[in-house]
């Protein structure tokens, strides 16, 4: 293909976490398929995960338990086809992974060879993993075989600026043609034509000061869909994790669900467990409780952080079940076979996104979303730990089985992205200002309690970043971060307004203003005007 070509495939896939490179290696045998990512493919939320996937392996263990649970976490939210459908499909999806060589750990003892541990909110041992670096593990095991596939063409340093659809072309169908992506090293930008488009984006914790996520969580993939004209659902309810390493080098380093899982305490600086008081479950409540929990103790205390207690456990069961964890800790001075492990709330995961069937369509023909950027219906109000990743496998899958066997019309021809009237940005320092009072303002008014008030003041600081910020954008050049900001900004648009329509508390969604959980549960639906 010539350089001056625009290039066509058949699959575009944004994103190269588990659902991109799933999707893409399940269709690299009939299909050609573009994969961009940020950074590097390996730089991913899927790879900090730590705890595992959840799926029915065990002989004590079924589906129905498995059901339960989720239902139970989500609060009253979760669909119930959809998450029927990923629960049945769990054990194959990891059974796959397993046939692709991902080292989960092995337990010779158990009926299913693997070694399952137990996670907040399961009444099961039913966690999957690979010591406390799963993630990892599975992000390592498939970006080797993505970068050896002859039909896939990886696009790294690349970032998504918008997706190109008929209704922008000013064709009769409306219907996603690929996307312009911007080459973060050259600052040129390519349009990329394609039959079908998936965006698998992962979340957007960069909208918040404090977040586990990886600095590429901007949420892209929510932005270009609302722009494109797609809904997006449940935006509000934004998984806080317990239990984030509170240290001054040690920058969003998950402390892992399993080590809870795994017996470990909550405890205040003066060591007096408070878990007891707020949920007959204690450690092992679902994240929005103990998240909750530490937040209220802290703010009614006065102290910086609480703190996770294993050293009860012997020093050797330790080392070996969470390694990384270990290790990264002693780096900073902290040994967990001994000392106590201190811990912060930090945003983790979006519940809520865009709105997919159970074959990962969009409301855009040819769109398709997967993981964390969709809103399947399998979280509800509050995700079950470790399934995200499963869900992630499940509908890359679904998504892969119905591009297979669509007959997509030819794609029409595509313009270059026009740049004949903008200059270079003169102050750059405007989208670092305004990207630090994002991340402040929305940590202080819509983290883990949220009130009235605290949401209208976010609407009027976001109401005034849009504006500067598209100012900025139809000026001057586009750049990376630009980009991320102009998205994260509509991200936090969609988050508050979604925490403003809901009048009372549920799941991840806590408002003093309304304490109460309604009797009948309701999604909040968002549509572009």
């Amino acid at each position: 293909m010539k350089s001056s070509a625009i290039p066509h495939y058949d699959v575009l896939v944004i994103g190269s976490g588990l659902a991109g490179q799933s999707l893409a290696l399940r269709l690299a045998e009939t299909r050609r398929v573009a994969l961009v990512t940020k950074l590097k493919l390996e730089n991913t939320a899927t790879a900090w995960a730590q705890g595992g996937i959840a799926a029915v392996m065990d002989e004590a263990d079924s589906v129905n338990s498995h059901i339960n649970d989720t239902l139970r976490a989500g609060d009253g939210l979760c669909d119930a086809k959809a998450t029927r459908y990923v629960v049945e499909h769990s054990r194959a999806a990891v059974e796959w992974l397993i046939d692709q060589g991902v080292p989960f750990t092995r337990d010779g003892d158990s009926n299913t060879g693997f070694h399952l541990t137990r996670e907040g909110g399961h009444s099961q041992r039913r966690i999957i993993h690979a010591a406390d670096a799963t993630g990892a593990a599975v992000q390592q095991t498939l970006t080797e075989k993505v970068r050896a596939h002859p039909n896939i063409d990886v696009l790294e340093r690349h970032v998504a600026i918008d997706l190109i659809t008929g209704a922008k072309l000013g064709l009769v169908e409306n219907r996603c043609w690929g996307a312009y992506i911007l080459n973060i090293d050259s600052n040129h930008v390519i349009t990329v034509g394609a039959a079908h488009t998936v965006l698998a984006t992962g979340g957007a914790g960069k909208v918040y000061l404090y977040t586990t996520n990886p600095d590429t969580a901007t949420g892209d993939g929510y932005a270009m869909a609302w722009r494109a004209g797609c809904r997006v659902a449940n935006m509000e309810f934004i998984q806080f994790h317990p239990t984030c390493l509170y240290h001054p080098k040690a920058k969003s380093f998950l402390i892992s669900e399993a080590v809870r899982g795994e017996g470990a305490l909550l405890r205040l600086p003066d060591g007096t467990r408070f878990m007891p008081n707020h949920d007959p479950r204690a450690e092992l409540a679902t994240r929005d409780v103990v998240a909750r929990a530490i937040d209220f103790e802290m703010k009614k205390r006065g102290v910086d952080c609480v703190f996770l207690d294993i050293t009860h456990k012997p020093a050797d069961f330790i080392k070996s079940h969470f390694p990384n964890i270990y290790a990264r800790c002693l780096d900073l001075g902290i040994d967990i076979t001994r000392e106590w492990i201190p811990v912060v709330p930090a945003a983790h995961f979006c519940c809520g996104g865009v709105i997919t069937d159970l074959a990962a369509h969009t409301d855009l023909p040819g769109l398709y979303a997967v993981g964390e950027t969709a809103s399947t219906g399998l979280h509800g109000a509050n995700r079950l730990a470790s399934n995200s990743l499963l869900e992630c496998l499940v509908f890359a899958q679904a998504a892969a089985k119905d591009i297979e066997t669509q007959n997509p019309p030819p794609i029409p021809k595509l313009p270059r992205w026009d740049e004949s009237r903008v200059t270079n940005a003169d102050e750059e320092v405007v989208i670092a200002h305004n990207w630090d009072e994002l991340r402040r303002f929305m940590w202080d008014y819509v983290g883990i309690v949220r009130t009235n008030k605290r949401l209208e003041r976010a609407v009027h600081r976001i109401n005034l970043l849009e504006r500067e910020i598209e100012e900025f954008y139809a000026n001057f050049r586009v750049s990376n971060d630009l980009i991320e900001l102009r998205n994260l900004v509509l991200c936090a648009y969609l988050i508050v307004r979604s925490a403003q329509q809901r009048k009372e508390s549920r799941g991840l969604h806590f408002s003093p203003d309304y304490p109460k959980t309604l009797a009948t549960a309701k999604d909040t639906i968002l549509k572009p005007r």
